[in-house]
């Protein structure tokens, strides 16, 4: 009976039960294996209202916003004709969406099929970049559609973080609040005094000092939360404290997190989907465009078209800026970029630079496994969004972000942020997975630096200079396990994740 009402719920959806089955077990191996959860409450049938256009007796009128015309500038031998416009939103129902050629942007369309290359060679299955709302790309890779749903990952927390914000503004919530105040006296296995200080601003920043180096680390259980650290000291990539800000926002707002979805977001700006429970894991699942939605919100800094949905631009401005000063790529649940170091998850070392050195600066990003990102780029008016898997497996891949933005520069015809001799994907690290050795190529034009790998803690355990272009790592005092391999030199630093066997 349940599985008769998921398959019903996505055909009404335009969708097919058994595409999202294939997501969740890629996802999640052994979610199939495990009972499939009723998770179609009545919440659920208003989603499928809110996205079946026949549920709505409404017409949406559309206003057309004045355009600003920059004037012709004519540089050498050069012509550049840029046209700028106030955002575009498509309406909240149906399929409508205005496109804008890239050509028309000034933009190197030439280089378009390089990076949609890039993104076929790397497991991609949708792609679309909206500039001032407008889609100036949109690709869809193999049998997936605009109408296929698929997970968002971690990239979720950034959307959790949106609700959050959205709680707080309704004064159901208060994230310097005790987080005991929402779910309860003994919701970890600190002591009373020790979970009274984690406050909700914690879980929204993962400063929460619970020893997230043990067990299971999506584990919500009491028994799997244990004080580490004193609140707000130490910052460390956490699923299960900000998995529980689920049971925040529910416990104050007296809705499941799917009505508070669809009344404040599916409703004023057609931003439908459903989170699903996967294990311990609430994953949020969509179609790409209502992806791109939300990051169209996130750039127009909360309001749609004249419809205001965020009105406390205190907590936007704090969730999209430094909230602590150990990471300070970090907001409330979103990765900033142009920052002067960051954390990686499973890490406690702070690496120096930006994140995204081929990001614009201003860009803030919601990035989840397997390459799911929201970049919003406000400087540019510029919204990028990628659904599908990676090759590296990471928690939150981001040298495969920054790839795409090295391309997308080209798109754009800009100059790359970084030259290209210190990019990523020109150092060679083999095998990977490795066993007794493990090899590292430079190119012939680097300087020599130095080499370390690292544990996921960030520990460095090999420490060695890099005297040729071509060096050897001695891996066999290392247990199997996965590690990060450090280069630095002159030109820059490089990380690369590796296995151990």
């Amino acid at each position: 009976m349940e599985r008769q009402l998921h398959a019903e719920f996505f055909s009404a959806c335009g969708g097919d039960w058994e595409d999202v089955l294939g997501s969740l077990s890629e996802y999640d191996p052994f979610w199939r294996i495990r009972n499939e959860q009723a998770w179609l409450d009545p919440a659920m049938q208003l989603f499928v209202r809110a996205i079946e256009p026949s549920a709505f007796e409404r017409v949406l009128t559309l206003k057309t916003e004045n355009m600003r015309v920059f004037i012709t500038i004519i540089l050498s031998l050069f012509v550049l004709i840029g046209t700028a416009q106030d955002p575009y939103f498509p309406p909240t129902t149906g399929t409508t969406w205005e496109t804008v050629d890239p050509s028309a942007l000034g933009w190197c369309a030439d280089q378009i099929p390089p990076l949609l290359q890039y993104l076929d060679s790397n497991n991609t299955k949708a792609f679309i970049v909206l500039k001032d709302g407008r889609i100036a790309i949109e690709h869809y890779f193999d049998t997936f559609t605009q109408d296929s749903v698929w997970y968002w990952a971690s990239a979720g927390k950034s959307l959790t973080s949106f609700l959050v914000g959205l709680a707080q503004q309704d004064g159901s919530l208060d994230i310097n609040q005790p987080s005991s105040n929402y779910l309860g006296a003994g919701w970890t296995s600190c002591t009373p005094a020790q979970e009274q200080a984690i406050t909700v601003r914690h879980q929204l920043t993962m400063t929460t000092g619970l020893d997230d180096t043990t067990g299971d680390a999506d584990c919500t259980d009491p028994a799997c939360l244990h004080y580490l650290a004193d609140p707000g000291t130490r910052w460390a990539y956490f699923n299960a404290p900000y998995t529980l800000l689920d049971g925040v926002i529910e416990n104050a707002t007296g809705s499941t997190m799917n009505s508070f979805v669809f009344s404040r977001l599916t409703q004023p700006a057609g931003i439908s989907g459903a989170y699903v429970q996967v294990g311990y894991n609430n994953i949020f699942f969509s179609k790409p465009r209502s992806m791109a939605r939300f990051g169209l919100l996130m750039l127009n800094q909360g309001t749609w078209n004249t419809t205001p949905i965020m009105t406390d631009m205190n907590y936007f401005t704090d969730m999209t800026t430094p909230s602590q000063t150990i990471n300070n790529s970090y907001g409330y649940l979103w990765w900033l970029n142009g920052q002067t170091s960051y954390h990686l998850p499973g890490s406690q070392i702070e690496f120096p630079g930006m994140l995204m050195p081929n990001e614009p600066a201003d860009g803030y990003n919601a990035l989840g496994k397997n390459g799911q990102f929201i970049n919003v780029i406000p400087s540019e008016g510029i919204v990028l969004v990628r659904m599908g898997n990676a090759p590296d497996g990471y928690p939150v891949p981001y040298l495969l972000n920054d790839e795409i933005w090295a391309r997308l520069n080209a798109v754009i015809c800009v100059s790359t942020a970084v030259e290209p001799n210190t990019r990523p994907e020109e150092l060679t690290l083999y095998p990977n997975p490795a066993q007794d050795l493990l090899h590292i190529t430079l190119p012939s034009n680097y300087l020599l630096g130095d080499v370390q790998i690292m544990d996921a803690l960030g520990s460095a355990l090999i420490n060695q200079q890099v005297l040729s272009v071509a060096t050897t790592i001695d891996l066999k005092d290392l247990s199997p396990g996965c590690y990060q391999c450090v280069v630095t030199t002159p030109q820059g630093r490089v990380v690369r994740g590796f296995v151990k066997e």
